[in-house]
C-alpha cells in the first residue's frame, strides 16, 4: 500500500494556484494524503525542499528561520504540519514580499484557518487555501462498481483505512487515528480536554449523525455547559471531523426548523466509533440511512465548495435532506438508501413550497431514473457528473 499512489482531483489545481499566488496553503484532517500528494507534485520540481515539522532534527534547521529561507530563496519550500510552529508566519510574510513572485511557499496544516489564524492575518492576499478531504468516490470508486462503494462507504476515505488488506485491518487503523487525534492532536493544537470527554461527546455526535444537533441533551449527558459544548463542537468542526449542516433560511412563509443538523464527515470513522466493522453490522444498525446520508452529503460538498448548503425542514414535516444554491440556482436533494427508493408527502410538500424545477433522489442505482418531469433517481456518480 506504502508504494501506492491514486491521483487526487486537486492535483492540478494546486499546480495552477502555485502560478497564481506566493504561497499555497492546502488544509485537511490528518492522514488525509496531503503529505503523499505534496510529496508526488514537487518531485518534479527542481531544488524543491520538504520540511516536515513533526520531526524535531527539520524543526531545528528553522531556528533563524529568515536566514534557512534567505539560503534557499529561489526553491519551493513546503512546511508540512504548519500549525506546530504559528511562529514562522510572521517570517513568511516579510520573506515572501520581498521575493515578490509566486510559487515560494506550500503550507500544510491539520486544522482550518480560523484555528490557524495567523495564517489568514499574516498573508491575506498572498496564500490561496485549498481544502484536501480524505478520498472521494470519484477519486476510487469505478461507475457502478458497488462492491468498491460498499468498501468505500464501510471504511471511509482515508487513504490508509479505506486501502487496508481486510476490513479487521482498517477498523484497527480507524481506532488507533481515533486515539492518536484524542491524545496528541488535540492537545498540541494547544486545547486541554480530557481525552475521555471529548471522545464520549464525539460518540454522542456518532449517535445523532445525520439528526438534529440537541446541545442542551448532549450537555446534560456530559455534565457539560451549553457554552463548553458549543466550543468543544467547533474544535471537532475546526480539525474536519463533523459536518455542521445549516437549516435553510429564507423566508418562504413557513415556520422553519432552526437547529442545524450534524454529520461525521467520514463514514469510516463514524462506524469506528459506532463499532461498526463490516456490512453485515452496518445493515442492521439503525444509523445505516444516516450512514449513506452523510457518506453521499461529504461526496458533495466536496464537489460543490461554491455552492451554499442547508436543508430544509419545516415545523409541517415538509422536508428536503440538502438545497444547494449558487446565484439564482437552487437545487434539491434527497438520499434514500434504498435499491428501490420511496419519497414522502413531505418531499413532494418541499418541492412546492420551494418552487424547485430540478431534484435529485440519490440511492445506490445502477441507473439514473426520472419518478417525476422534475425529479431524477440518481447514483451518486451520475449525480456528481452534473455538478
Amino acid at each position: 500500500m506504502a508504494d501506492t499512489y491514486i491521483k487526487r482531483k486537486l492535483q492540478n489545481t494546486i499546480k495552477k494556484y502555485l502560478n497564481a499566488f506566493p504561497a499555497v496553503a492546502i488544509l485537511g484532517p490528518r492522514q488525509a494524503g496531503k503529505s503523499t500528494l505534496v510529496r508526488h507534485i514537487i518531485k518534479n520540481i527542481k531544488n524543491a525542499i520538504y520540511l516536515d515539522l513533526e520531526r524535531p532534527s527539520e524543526v531545528q534547521k528553522l531556528t533563524e528561520p529568515e536566514m534557512y529561507f534567505n539560503l534557499h530563496r529561489d526553491k519551493l519550500i513546503c512546511l508540512d504540519e504548519i500549525q506546530r510552529t504559528p511562529e514562522l508566519f510572521s517570517v513568511l510574510r516579510s520573506i515572501i514580499d520581498e521575493r515578490g513572485k509566486n510559487g515560494q511557499f506550500i503550507i500544510l496544516g491539520s486544522a482550518s484557518r480560523d484555528l490557524i489564524k495567523q495564517t489568514s492575518e499574516s498573508l491575506a492576499g498572498r496564500i490561496a487555501f485549498i481544502e484536501l478531504d480524505p478520498f472521494s468516490v470519484e477519486e476510487i470508486v469505478p461507475p457502478q462498481d458497488h462492491t468498491v462503494l460498499q468498501k468505500y462507504w464501510i471504511r471511509g476515505g482515508f487513504p490508509r483505512s479505506f486501502l487496508a488488506e481486510s476490513d479487521d485491518v482498517s477498523i484497527i487503523w480507524r481506532d488507533n487515528f481515533i486515539r492518536t487525534f484524542l491524545e496528541r492532536d488535540i492537545p498540541q493544537l494547544g486545547f486541554q480536554i480530557p481525552s475521555v470527554t471529548i471522545r464520549r461527546l464525539w460518540q454522542m455526535c456518532a449517535h445523532q449523525h445525520g439528526q438534529l444537533l440537541n446541545m442542551s441533551s448532549i450537555g446534560q449527558a456530559l455534565g457539560l455547559s451549553h457554552t463548553t459544548i458549543r466550543s468543544y463542537l467547533d474544535i471537532l468542526t475546526q480539525t474536519f471531523m463533523l459536518r455542521i449542516l445549516p437549516p435553510f433560511a429564507i423566508n418562504v412563509k413557513k415556520r422553519l426548523v432552526k437547529s442545524p443538523k450534524i454529520y461525521l464527515r467520514d463514514s469510516g470513522i463514524l462506524h469506528a466509533l459506532l463499532g461498526i466493522n463490516n456490512m453485515d453490522d452496518l445493515l442492521g444498525h439503525p444509523v445505516y440511512g444516516a450512514s449513506w446520508e452523510g457518506m453521499v452529503l461529504e461526496n458533495i460538498l466536496q464537489r460543490t465548495q461554491f455552492w451554499a448548503a442547508s436543508f430544509y425542514r419545516t415545523s409541517a414535516g415538509a422536508e428536503l435532506d440538502l438545497i444547494l444554491e449558487k446565484g439564482t440556482k437552487r437545487i434539491g436533494i434527497e438520499f434514500k438508501a434504498s435499491l428501490a427508493p420511496q419519497v414522502t408527502r413531505g418531499f413532494w410538500n418541499a418541492i412546492d413550497d420551494l418552487e424547485l424545477e430540478n431534484v435529485y433522489v440519490i440511492a445506490p442505482v445502477e441507473e439514473s431514473y426520472p419518478i417525476h418531469k422534475k425529479v431524477l433517481v440518481s447514483s451518486l456518480h451520475d449525480f456528481l457528473k452534473t455538478m
